[in-house]
């Protein structure tokens, strides 16, 4: 299957991306009660395109905050992709968002990658991708 270029899930500003071997979401800035329906939505999508040999890679390097709603919306989806056995990974986590895993003990749910997925697209407004 090939690549498609990202799109934002039901226009909610979390870009969902299908590549060949990942699904990557990239939400940014602060998920929290008003921002993590979209969240949902965009981890819901990209669950459609995501099987047990293509995860869902949730790139967390643009996140500023995230609080327990965000955290219900990332388990809620695990609970889905558990059901098809798929995984879902966090990728590039800041300390608020792994300060709040280790509190409630979801850190063991998520395996964790160091670096964010490459996007294999430019960034939306640069054309040839580097940054203006």
């Amino acid at each position: 299957m090939g690549e498609h270029p990202p799109r934002e899930a039901g226009g909610s500003g979390v870009a969902v991306e299908v590549q060949d071997r990942t699904v990557t979401v990239r939400p940014t800035g602060e998920i929290d009660i008003e921002t993590a329906p979209a969240l949902q939505l965009a981890l819901t999508e990209a669950l459609t395109h995501a099987s047990p040999t293509r995860p869902v890679a949730v790139d967390c390097s643009l996140l500023t905050f995230c609080d327990s709603s965000g955290l219900n919306a990332l388990l809620t989806a695990r609970r889905a992709a558990q059901e098809t056995g798929t995984v879902i990974r966090l990728a590039a986590p800041n300390s608020q968002l792994q300060r709040l895993l280790e509190l409630t003990g979801a850190l063991p749910l998520f395996p964790l990658d160091q670096d964010p997925p490459a996007s294999v697209h430019p960034p939306r407004g640069c054309s040839d991708g580097l940054p203006r």
